[in-house]
């Protein structure tokens, strides 16, 4: 009987953690992004900050070897960039707008798989600096094949 008085105020902490978690994923009005990345990749951080400003939740998962995730995600070669993210069953690989994901997350169009800008492009979010690339994000199918999504 005496664990009962221990486990019960630890059930009532999980259970107020869990709440104000439903709250906050509730009022950002966005899904939590999961963000694979190397442990020592400072542009990733920077995306991951442009995704918190734009009302994501981030959940930041460092790995030291990103090919087994971006195989399992199912990210064609010629589409990889530096880091993969899983959000709300899509994949976001490379730097990806954060308006651009939530274009993706409101239309749900048919047959993507996710949205991609490969390599890092400059002037592309986390790689922000002088003289920006123009760049296109793209949405892949679980075939491989791609489309313009949007133009930056």
């Amino acid at each position: 009987m005496k664990w009962l008085f221990v486990l019960f105020p630890a059930l009532i902490l999980v259970g107020v953690g869990a709440f104000l978690l439903a709250g906050a994923q509730k009022a950002s009005g966005q899904p939590v992004i999961v963000v694979y990345k190397s442990p020592s990749c400072g542009c990733c951080v920077k995306w991951e900050e442009h995704l918190k400003a734009s009302g994501f939740q981030v959940d930041s998962r460092p790995r030291p070897d990103m090919n087994p995730v971006k195989a399992e995600a199912g990210v064609p070669t010629e589409l990889q960039s530096c880091h993969t993210a899983i959000v709300d069953g899509y994949v976001v690989e490379g730097h990806v707008p954060a308006s651009s994901i939530k274009k993706l997350l409101a239309e749900k169009p048919a047959g993507v798989k996710g949205l991609a800008v490969p390599g890092m492009p400059i002037g592309s979010p986390g790689m922000e600096g002088p003289n920006p690339e123009r760049y296109d994000v793209l949405t892949f199918s679980a075939s491989g094949e791609t489309k313009v999504f949007e133009k930056f």
